[in-house]
């Protein structure tokens, strides 16, 4: 998979600019703030039809632009697709391939990709919800039923919050409160199953990955952590329905005197440990660097395997904070398919990987 050529109109700090990408690695060097990462989100974008920085369409429009469009030549399980996507303020974005309307949903699986940024270097280290962006964002890649899932488990987790916020206030609220728990478990055992399912994949490829690293002196693993009451994650969503049903029933009153949801997929996280440890709690920042570096590029390898293509893999000003160790790493093993690196000098990067170089400034590629 690989982007050939790319137009970015009126996308963020981009006015009107074109780039033609090298199938192999691209080399984006320019001072802070000058589009580097406006470009990787505007591939990201053409992937999971939605940005890695904002829930809002209307912060990637630029300044005094009526609209923001992406428009690009890719090449996809041996296939030459164009891809156009327009975002205006107060419209669903407009996406079309070959001329084809298509919804975000139908737009996964079209282009893959895998981005790691300076934030991903502190996922071990980080709250339960980076890792389950971790699993959102990889899983709806590939599953695209899972982004629909997904969309409808969060509206209600939305309402359901603003019920239990407000009950006080206007009693006859929690007269609807039952049919929103009740969504709210339907929909997490779906995303309870996808979610096990990948992390099962996710430790069978990153444990090898972390032992090269590491020199076999480190065991990694990672464990899927959900609601307590349910018995077998991979089970049915049947099965597991009940189960969030039954803890459900229990915390009722719990919930509506905390104000707070505590059944469903929002509770998820995974246990990650070193020889046994949690690194979270036990992991030098070099440990959990090494551990984080493993995770994607074990993501990298299962888009591979579910697709049979390399996912494009965007490296957002990552390198800069690796040891030259960890940089020679992840640099031997970004072969095979399209990469975009950024950083803020080439610092010989080019050199080491054979890449095209682009320069960014003032949202001019040069």
């Amino acid at each position: 998979m690989r982007v050939n050529r790319i137009a970015l109109n009126g996308f963020r700090n981009y006015d009107f600019e074109t780039a033609e990408l090298s199938p192999g690695t691209n080399v984006i060097y320019g001072e802070n703030a000058q589009g580097k990462t406006n470009l990787l989100e505007a591939v990201y974008i053409l992937a999971a039809g939605r940005s890695f920085r904002t829930r809002f369409d209307r912060e990637l429009i630029g300044f005094g632009c009526d609209r923001a469009e992406i428009l690009a030549d890719i090449v996809s399980h041996e296939r030459e697709q164009t891809v156009r996507i327009v975002m205006r303020n107060g419209v669903r974005k407009q996406i079309t391939v070959n001329s084809v309307k298509k919804t975000a949903t139908e737009l996964a699986g079209t282009l893959t990709a895998v981005l790691f940024s300076p934030d991903d270097l502190n996922l071990i280290k980080e709250g339960a919800a980076a890792r389950r962006r971790l699993m959102d964002n990889a899983i709806s890649q590939i599953r695209p039923r899972y982004a629909e899932y997904l969309s409808q488990f969060n509206r209600l987790y939305e309402n359901k919050t603003r019920i239990l916020k407000d009950w006080r206030e206007k009693p006859s609220l929690l007269d609807t409160l039952d049919d929103f728990s009740d969504g709210m478990c339907r929909y997490s055992a779906q995303l309870i199953r996808y979610r096990a399912a990948f992390i099962e994949r996710l430790r069978e490829e990153a444990a090898p990955i972390h032992g090269e690293f590491s020199g076999a002196g480190e065991k990694l693993d990672i464990q899927y952590s959900t609601v307590s009451s349910v018995r077998n994650p991979l089970g049915s969503a049947q099965e597991i329905f009940y189960d969030l049903c039954e803890h459900q029933e229990r915390h009722r009153t719990a919930e509506i005197e905390s104000q707070q949801c505590l059944t469903g997929a929002h509770k998820d996280d995974l246990v990650i440990t070193i020889n046994g440890q949690n690194a979270r709690s036990f992991a030098s920042q070099g440990q959990t660097r090494t551990a984080a570096l493993s995770i994607k590029l074990a993501e990298r390898e299962i888009y591979l395997d579910e697709t049979g293509e390399y996912p494009i893999l965007l490296l957002d000003d990552v390198l800069s904070e690796l040891d030259m160790r960890r940089q020679e790493f992840v640099l031997n093993r970004i072969g095979g398919g399209q990469t975009l690196i950024t950083c803020c000098e080439d610092e010989g990067i080019s050199k080491r990987t054979g890449g095209k170089v682009m320069h960014v400034e003032k949202g001019r590629i040069r």
